[in-house]
């Protein structure tokens, strides 16, 4: 049950309505009513004074792994969805590789209920594009829509036969869906744990090679450009990449990509003594590659910061790097990894409004969200944060089950004060 909320003297930045001022905002029946001014009659149940903060459209978080169904002894819904509200994430989508996989109705419905009944992050699941992930046959995209599917994805499984991914596309494009691919080719590569480059080399690890990502991306262009189909690219990591991006977008092509937070400040140097907790996926690339990602969501190349969180439990990560799973926790740094960048990279009064847009707005209007805005009439998610505040990231402080991040030990700027969901304060620090 939502009630009358003022939020009074905080920043309000909202980069969709083009907002960056000190202001008053109202909420009523879960929605956004005023900015400025109180609307008539209005009396509020709760004040909330957010003196020296910014208050800021709740976050859209564009892959978090929730673990349910299946995997409900790495995590669960409500530890994962505690992660999110800490985090001041509002809006999250979840890859398609649970156990059982979402490829059927059923499935997804079971899901959606389960995250309503908690009443915390609005969770909206990307179903299977082939049956079991296997890249073989298409799923009922039609029946998986029904059931609250946003798009559909492939997760971290490739499909080996461009015959199944040309079709996937076509009925995708027949039906105005959008498909989620990770450009990844299937042999490039193989079992590879990480960048290949000279680092790998000396440390002995077999390499995953930029043209994994190149000659993948090279397919899906050539497959857009037959099919028409809208495609969003999950987390690029090299700067081949990004260019090519660059270059399908002048060309016309309805691309949007994302990048994993960790790969915006890291490179495969971070993996230092074979650091398991720098065993993702794609692999941390190098300087050039993290360069040209902090450059291309500067130029809005890359649309939007995604946490990419994989709860993972130590069985998994106390391990020989090679032998490691790969995956970080990532949901409660989403924010602070966005605002590193910006303090980093967009010295000035741009910066946050920047942070913001990325894992916000622009992260919506890739998934098709009405989300990411305070437009009067929304609805209500929010998160207010303290821009000052600096943070060390230490495991046991963390909310989510999955404890394992490269960022232990940092200190990290921002941090979560209030998140309101659908008009209810849902998270308090």
């Amino acid at each position: 049950m939502s009630m009358n909320l003022q939020i009074k003297n905080g920043r309000v930045v909202d980069p969709a309505n083009k907002i960056d001022a000190v202001q008053d905002v109202y909420v009523a029946d879960g929605r956004i009513a005023a900015i400025g001014a109180a609307p008539a009659g209005f009396t509020p149940a709760q004040v909330i004074d957010a003196s020296g903060l910014v208050v800021a459209p709740g976050l859209v978080d564009l892959s978090a792994r929730l673990r349910e169904p299946g995997y409900e002894y790495k995590a669960t819904l409500e530890s994962e969805l505690n992660a999110a509200l800490a985090g001041g994430v509002t809006s999250l989508l979840c890859p398609p590789d649970t156990d059982p996989v979402l490829d059927e109705p059923g499935l997804v419905e079971m899901l959606v209920h389960r995250a309503r009944i908690l009443n915390q992050s609005h969770v909206y699941p990307l179903g299977a594009l082939t049956v079991g992930l296997k890249g073989r046959e298409l799923t009922e995209m039609a029946e998986l829509t029904e059931a609250g599917c946003v798009g559909f994805s492939q997760a971290e499984n490739t499909i080996e036969d461009s015959t199944v991914l040309l079709r996937a596309m076509q009925y995708a494009r027949t039906f105005g869906y959008t498909v989620w691919l990770r450009p990844q080719d299937p042999h490039l590569g193989k079992g590879g744990v990480a960048h290949g480059g000279p680092l790998a080399s000396r440390l002995g690890l077999s390499g995953v090679p930029v043209i994994s990502e190149t000659i993948a991306l090279h397919t899906i262009f050539e497959l857009m450009r037959t099919t028409g189909a809208r495609v969003h690219l999950c987390r690029l990591s090299s700067a081949d990449g990004i260019a090519l991006v660059r270059a399908a977008r002048a060309d016309g092509l309805p691309v949007t990509c994302d990048v994993g937070a960790h790969h915006v400040h890291m490179t495969d140097l971070d993996i230092g003594f074979f650091d398991s907790n720098a065993r993702l996926v794609p692999p941390l690339r190098s300087q050039r590659d993290r360069d040209a990602i902090r450059q291309g969501l500067r130029d809005g190349t890359i649309d939007a910061i995604c946490s990419d969180h994989t709860p993972l439990d130590d069985e998994e990560k106390l391990l020989p790097f090679g032998e490691a799973s790969p995956g970080a926790t990532g949901l409660e740094l989403l924010l602070s990894l966005a605002l590193k960048w910006v303090d980093e990279c967009l010295p000035g009064k741009d910066a946050i409004p920047t942070a913001v847009a990325r894992v916000g707005c622009d992260a919506a209007r890739v998934a098709g969200l009405a989300a990411g805005t305070l437009s009067v009439g929304s609805v209500a998610d929010l998160c207010v944060f303290d821009p000052a505040v600096r943070w060390k990231v230490e495991a046991a402080a963390l909310r989510s089950q999955g404890r394992h991040t490269p960022f232990l030990g940092y200190e990290l700027p921002g941090q979560v004060r209030y998140t309101i969901v659908s008009g209810r304060v849902a998270f308090t620090r």
